[in-house]
C-alpha cells in the first residue's frame, strides 16, 4: 500500500531532483574552496563538522522553507524545527565528512521525505561525481549522471556464493566481536565509501552493506531509493531500520537472511 498519493510522490520527487541540481550548482559555485574543520565531541574522540556541512544545511533548509514551510526539518547540523505537519525532512547536509576533508570525491548531500514518522522519498547526490540518485514512487528510482538517466534495480539474483560485500564497522566492533563473524570478514572484499555503497546496492554493483552505529540522517534518506530499487534493508537484528543503528541492506531476501544468520552472535 502506498503511502502518498501520486500525484504527492511527483510533486516531492520532482522537488528532490531539482534540489540536487541545485545542491551540484551551490557546491560549485560557493563552497568549491578553502574550510574550516571543527570537532563536535571537543576532544572526546574525532567527530568533525566543516564550514561546508553547515552551509548546505542552511542551504537545504532555506529550499524547503520556501516551498514547504509548515514542514518539520531534522537536520544534522541544526537540529530540529518541530511543527504539526506530518511531513518531515531528514538532512545530512554532507554524508562522509572526512572524505569531504582528504579531497575524496565519494561525499553526498542526503536528504529524506518521512510521512507520519516513514521515509518515502529519498535523495543521495554526489557533487563531485556529477551524478544523484532518487526515487519517485515506492517501486521506482533512478540515478541521474551526466543528465542520463537510469532506473535503479538491484541484482536480486545473485546467489551467496557469488556477492560483493561492501562492509565497514567504523571502529565499533571490538576484536572479540569480530572474532565471532569470521565468515563476514573474509567477504569484506569491496570498499565502503558511506551512501556511495548504499547507491551502489541499489545500482547492482554491490549486493550486501554493512555499517554500524547509523543515525537517522545516515539511512533515511537511502531506505526508500533501496527499497523502490528491489532491495531489502533491515537492523542487524532484522527489525525496521527507522531507528537506525547498525544496518543491512541486501540485493534479495535469500542472502539478506543468510548474512544475519552469521552476524547473529553480535547481534542480540
Amino acid at each position: 500500500m502506498s503511502l502518498l498519493k501520486s500525484k504527492d510522490y511527483k510533486v516531492y520527487s520532482k522537488f528532490l531532483e531539482n534540489l540536487a541540481r541545485k545542491l551540484t550548482q551551490y557546491y560549485y559555485s560557493k563552497l568549491n574552496k578553502t574550510f574550516k574543520v571543527s570537532n563536535k565531541t571537543k576532544g572526546k574522540g574525532y567527530d568533525p563538522v566543516t564550514t561546508s556541512d553547515k552551509a548546505f544545511e542552511k542551504f537545504i533548509r532555506n529550499e524547503i522553507k520556501k516551498k514547504f514551510p509548515n514542514h518539520e526539518v531534522i537536520g544534522e547540523e541544526y537540529g530540529y524545527k518541530k511543527t504539526k505537519s506530518e511531513y518531515a525532512w531528514i538532512i545530512d547536509p554532507i554524508d562522509g565528512t572526512r572524505s569531504y576533508i582528504i579531497g575524496n570525491p565519494t561525499w553526498s548531500n542526503l536528504i529524506s521525505l518521512n510521512y507520519k514518522g516513514k521515509p518515502v522519498l529519498g535523495l543521495a547526490n554526489y557533487p563531485v561525481l556529477k551524478k544523484y540518485y532518487f526515487n519517485t514512487s515506492q517501486k521506482t528510482a533512478y540515478v541521474v549522471e551526466r543528465n542520463k538517466r537510469k532506473k535503479l534495480k538491484v541484482n536480486n539474483k545473485v546467489s551467496f556464493s557469488n556477492l560483493k560485500m561492501s562492509a565497514a564497522f567504523h571502529g565499533n566492533l571490538t576484536l572479540k566481536q569480530q572474532k565471532k563473524i569470521p565468515k563476514i570478514l573474509k567477504l569484506m572484499q569491496f570498499p565502503c565509501a558511506d551512501a556511495l555503497s548504499y547507491s551502489h546496492l541499489a545500482e547492482g554493483k554491490v549486493d550486501v552493506v554493512l555499517q554500524t552505529l547509523n543515525k537517522i540522517w545516515d539511512i533515511h534518506p537511502l531506505i526508500p531509493i533501496i527499497k523502490a530499487a528491489g532491495g531489502i534493508v533491515t537492523t542487524w537484528n532484522n527489525n525496521d531500520p527507522i531507528k537506525a543503528g547498525n544496518i543491512i541492506a541486501s540485493a534479495n531476501k535469500n542472502i539478506h537472511n543468510k548474512v544475519l544468520k552469521i552476524l547473529k552472535p553480535i547481534s542480540k
